[in-house]
């Protein structure tokens, strides 16, 4: 009798709420219909919000062979996780996989993404991935290596002509101003590789009179092949009395073929980045120094120039990320230790 009365009291209520309120007593309607056009508009709002807010910077770089790479890729990283965005990096084995990159290259612009970033092993062979973004408004961004289009926004990378003729004038420096060097270079093709390999030689062709500069070598970054370029050098010169390395594996095949010909304390090297081979050679007393750069803030500014384009802010046209000569008198300072790796 208590569970009766109650459900004729419950019904009472519903009835005077339904008049006080004007209410039909028919069906209600889905739950769907029921929803106010406002709160339709607010849902849409919300999606677009968040589709908005998905945006993806593909980082396209020279490769992945070398820990620089690593380096660079935590610095993107970094950034895209402060930024809230998402990025893709990618690069091909070696350095010398130009139409590698490429394909990477078309596959990122086909995703129709926010921004690009490209350390180009190739601008030329690039030119038309470039037209393309700019045809379809995704901003590029150069990093590391320059990238020779009038179409990139900026490039973050070390300032490398500059860099290099640092690393002559330290090479000079060790060799009493006077000799011959050699000099094992990463490519032909990138602009990095070019701007390392001419500041060094036009500062000792126009600083240096009595130092002579062979011939470079080429060889691709690869370590191996950098081995045999050095070695070539070596056995055709065996009164050099300097060999520099114009990148992580072009130095490190430096280190490798003056070990290997037991030229070690012989032949002066100087290199440019960093890496556990270098490293080790520089404590062992194998290499007189390097030039590093600072590969976790070459990503990091990538991708954070990157960001800005997308949303139409200026950026300057080079960002440069700095470089440091580092030997055995300061490899173990907090300046040095912070922009090094292995």
């Amino acid at each position: 009798m208590r569970i009766k009365k109650l459900l004729v009291l419950g019904l009472s209520v519903a009835m005077a709420m339904g008049v006080m309120t004007g209410c039909s007593t028919d069906k209600p309607a889905p739950k769907d219909e029921q929803k106010t056009e406002t709160s339709k508009q607010e849902e849409k709002n919300e999606e677009k919000t968040a589709g908005e807010a998905e945006i993806v910077i593909p980082v396209v770089s020279k490769g992945f062979q070398h820990q620089f790479w690593q380096a660079v890729k935590m610095g993107a990283e970094q950034a895209a996780e402060e930024l809230g965005v998402s990025i893709t990096f990618e690069g091909p084995e070696t350095e010398d996989q130009i139409d590698k990159q490429l394909e990477m290259l078309q596959a990122a612009l086909a995703k129709n993404p926010q921004a690009i970033c490209l350390a180009a092993l190739d601008s030329k062979a690039a030119t038309p991935y470039l037209e393309q973004a700019d045809t379809a408004g995704i901003p590029v961004i150069g990093f590391d290596s320059g990238v020779d289009s009038p179409i990139v926004k900026t490039t973050c990378a070390t300032d490398n002509y500059a860099a290099a003729a640092a690393a002559a004038h330290k090479m000079a420096e060790l060799i009493g101003g006077e000799g011959k060097v050699g000099l094992v270079v990463h490519g032909q093709t990138s602009q990095s590789a070019k701007d390392r390999r001419d500041g060094f030689m036009d500062t000792m062709k126009n600083e240096y009179p009595n130092i002579t500069v062979l011939e470079p070598q080429y060889g691709d970054g690869d370590h191996a092949k950098s081995t045999e370029a050095a070695k070539a050098i070596i056995t055709a010169n065996p009164d050099v009395k300097g060999i520099y390395g114009a990148n992580e594996g072009s130095a490190a095949g430096v280190i490798n073929a003056v070990k290997e010909l037991n030229q070690v304390g012989k032949i002066t090297i100087v290199g440019f980045d960093s890496g556990k081979i270098m490293i080790d050679a520089i404590n062992s007393g194998v290499a007189a120094g390097s030039i590093t750069q600072d590969p976790v803030g070459i990503g990091y500014k990538a991708v954070e120039a990157a960001y800005k384009a997308y949303k139409g802010e200026e950026n300057p046209e080079f960002i440069d990320t700095g470089f440091k000569w580092f030997d055995k008198t300061n490899i173990d300072t907090p300046e040095i230790q912070a922009v090094i790796y292995e």
